[in-house]
């Protein structure tokens, strides 16, 4: 065996997998509704896809500058100072091949061996992955269905130990869509500026919200919290542009240079086209990202009043992003053809044999005795695919 014992320590993508596995059961001819990918059915809106193809038309087809190119950079300033009300400078940004690959590079910027990080769960799949990848470790706080799925400050306090390094907050979250208030990240923020750890705050899902609520970056809490914050965010969900690859980093100076340094010995400057696309992106029309967010609010509701019908099932709204997380407990204990039922895993399992849907376990996020689904696809592939289940449980 010649691989390192990093590789051997982490796991590919759970939800990666999961689409990988129902896209070749399609292939293979089979009737599958996928509730795995975190990914908008939409198409790219055609403003930036004109961007892009200008770019490729004009030759802007060369290495471009490691941290991105500066009218991009100058866009995400723009909006961060338009729409967060937060001001960075050129040095305190860098673009990435994705929010994933910022969030990669920031891991392995900051963290070292025997470093913790503190992660509430349920928590994005990866997290605790690239945490493993840069040799620290990962300290879970539990969160409850019925507060939420928030951390508490009290909760927080009692997490910190000695080799706390940075607390992970994702705000519109991945997987449960729980988001912060502005007076609950006050309360958080005090604790980490009186311990001294930093905040990772991964708002890639913030233009996706719901039900009139205002989302908030931690780092508007204060100047003093905001020069411990690290924003991480990205163009993939709110511009259905998961494809291109773009996120990018805000945060301190001697962070971001070390992250581009990092990125100068990987992958050097993100896609230089996308990179195009991206600005049009954040500097156009914002049109369409409103007509997506209303269709996913729709969506949202529709689902969750569903499968609060199923049997066996509860689910509570999201605030924000584009997933549920049901609780599915109920249903644990149950056989089917002699079998019993004891994991979150081996409902999904049955869900994909017998009813042909594939949904994520709960586990793959910390949290077993739950399901995520994906309401990133068609009305028509939601009722169908939720019939299926009802079906298939009864």
């Amino acid at each position: 065996m010649f691989l390192s014992k990093r590789a051997q320590s982490i796991n590919p993508s759970p939800t990666l997998a999961i689409e990988a596995k129902a896209k070749a059961l399609k292939a293979a001819g089979e009737d599958i509704i996928s509730f795995g990918a975190g990914e908008p059915d939409f198409d790219t809106p055609q403003n930036i896809k004109d961007a892009a193809i200008n770019a490729i038309n004009s030759g802007f087809t060369k290495y471009c500058p490691v941290a991105g190119t500066p009218d991009l950079k100058a866009a995400i300033a723009t909006k961060l100072k338009r729409e967060n009300n937060l001001e960075y400078e050129d040095n305190q940004i860098i673009v990435s091949c994705g929010a994933k690959h910022s969030l990669y590079n920031l891991f392995q910027a900051v963290l070292d061996p025997k470093d913790e990080i503190i992660l509430p769960a349920p928590y994005w799949v990866s997290y605790p992955d690239m945490a493993a990848l840069a040799g620290a470790k990962v300290k879970v706080i539990k969160t409850k269905e019925r507060e939420g799925f928030k951390i508490s400050p009290e909760k927080l306090k009692a997490a910190i130990g000695k080799r706390t390094k940075a607390l992970v907050l994702n705000s519109p979250s991945n997987p449960c869509g729980c988001a912060y208030t502005l007076e609950e990240l006050q309360k958080i923020a005090t604790i980490c500026l009186e311990h001294k750890i930093l905040i990772f705050s991964d708002e890639i899902y913030e233009k996706l919200i719901y039900d009139n609520f205002k989302s908030y970056s931690i780092a508007n809490v204060s100047k003093e919290v905001k020069d411990i914050t690290v924003v991480i965010n990205g163009v993939s969900k709110a511009y259905a542009m998961t494809g291109w690859r773009i996120g990018y980093t805000a945060g301190p100076k001697e962070i971001i240079n070390a992250m581009t340094t990092i990125q100068s010995q990987s992958t050097s400057n993100p896609t230089s086209i996308a990179m195009k696309a991206a600005t049009e992106a954040l500097n156009g029309s914002q049109d369409s990202v409103e007509n997506m967010r209303a269709e996913f609010e729709k969506r949202r509701d529709f689902i969750v009043n569903r499968l609060n019908k199923i049997k066996g099932i509860s689910c509570t709204f999201p605030r924000g992003a584009f997933y549920v997380f049901p609780n599915i407990k109920k249903l644990l204990g149950k056989t089917y053809n002699g079998k019993v039922v004891t994991t979150c895993g081996e409902l999904a399992q049955y869900l994909l044999e017998r009813a042909k849907v594939a949904v994520v376990p709960g586990a793959a996020f910390g949290a077993d005795g739950f399901i995520r689904l994906s309401y990133a696809t068609s009305m028509d592939n939601i009722k169908n695919g939720l019939d299926r289940i009802e079906e298939a449980l009864k």
